[in-house]
């Protein structure tokens, strides 16, 4: 079962620097310097916007490369197209606090004017205190790109603004074996993310990020990659595949088909492609298929549970 709408962090500016603006005209919207009317080419499907719009992209910002418009296209289609009517945005005010609404219309197109491209929102008579919200969400709100899918705390949300429970996102993964650890390992992605510089990986990479868009769930022709990385000197791009539970042998093709995509379609010349599967387990099958392909690397993550005094 999946929840009836999506709920979405949406930043108005840089900083939240058109919150006021945005708030007041009753809008939320994006930029990215591409100056056309989009009302004829939003397609249903982020791939397809991509493939038109990455080049117009990298024709105005000819010093950015094909990760960054990948990036930028990305959040410019989910604003003006993969937000849908009725879904909710939390908006950041500049002041800890996020204003509450629901997208109540189409796109539309408002040259010469700030965040030309445009979404109608009517905004709640009301506002969430960022100290309210638990850890989990404080990280996924706090990320600094122009948007983020926060629909995973639906239920959190809905508690926050007085609604009714949203129901919960059921696992259907075979490979999750344990409920009750796939409930604690719920928010892995946006953890690991914000924790990134802790970690193992954090001393070779970074996540690839620029201005403020980090690939995390970068699109691609065959699904999303859920954090793609690149190493301190610039010179390896690292997929990383997260598995909640344990992991199958299939997570091995599906890395290597967004390592492909990477190669043909994202890398320069003098980058290489690695890949990294990071599960609670692992078994026998994708022991043997990963012995075959030394560029794809396994981790096991741990959930501690500890409790403190307070």
């Amino acid at each position: 079962m999946t929840p009836t709408r999506s709920y979405y962090r949406v930043m108005l500016g840089e900083k939240s620097r058109f919150a006021e603006e945005c708030f007041a005209g009753n809008f939320i919207g994006t930029d990215f310097d591409i100056r056309q009317d989009l009302a004829n080419d939003l397609p249903d499907d982020l791939r397809s916007f991509n493939r038109k719009f990455i080049p117009i992209y990298l024709t105005v910002q000819p010093q950015k490369n094909k990760i960054s418009a990948g990036l930028a296209c990305g959040a410019l289609w989910t604003v003006s197209k993969g937000i849908k009517q009725g879904d909710l945005v939390l908006c950041p005010d500049g002041n800890g606090r996020y204003r509450v609404g629901e997208v109540s219309g189409p796109y539309s197109y408002e040259p010469g004017k700030i965040l030309p491209h445009r979404r109608p929102v009517h905004w709640l008579d009301m506002s969430v205190e960022r100290s309210a919200m638990s850890e989990a969400l404080q990280h996924s709100t706090g990320s600094i790109g122009t948007v983020s899918n926060i629909s995973q705390y639906a239920e959190e949300i809905n508690h926050l603004i007085g609604g009714a429970t949203a129901p919960k996102l059921i696992a259907t993964d075979e490979a999750v074996e344990d409920p009750s650890a796939f409930a604690m390992e719920e928010h892995l992605e946006s953890f690991l993310v914000a924790n990134w510089q802790h970690t193992e990986l954090g001393k070779e990479y970074d996540i690839y990020e620029e201005d403020g868009e980090k690939a995390q769930q970068y699109p691609t022709d065959t699904g999303r990659i859920d954090i793609l990385a690149i190493s301190k000197d610039k010179k390896r791009l690292l997929v990383v595949e997260l598995k909640k539970g344990k992991a199958a042998d299939v997570a091995v093709g599906q890395t290597l088909r967004y390592m492909g995509y990477v190669k043909e379609e994202l890398a320069e010349q003098d980058q290489s492609v690695h890949g990294l599967v990071i599960a609670l387990e692992d078994d026998q099958r994708i022991r043997r298929a990963l012995s075959m392909v030394p560029n794809i690397q396994f981790y096991r993550y741990q959930v501690n549970f500890r409790l403190v005094k307070n």
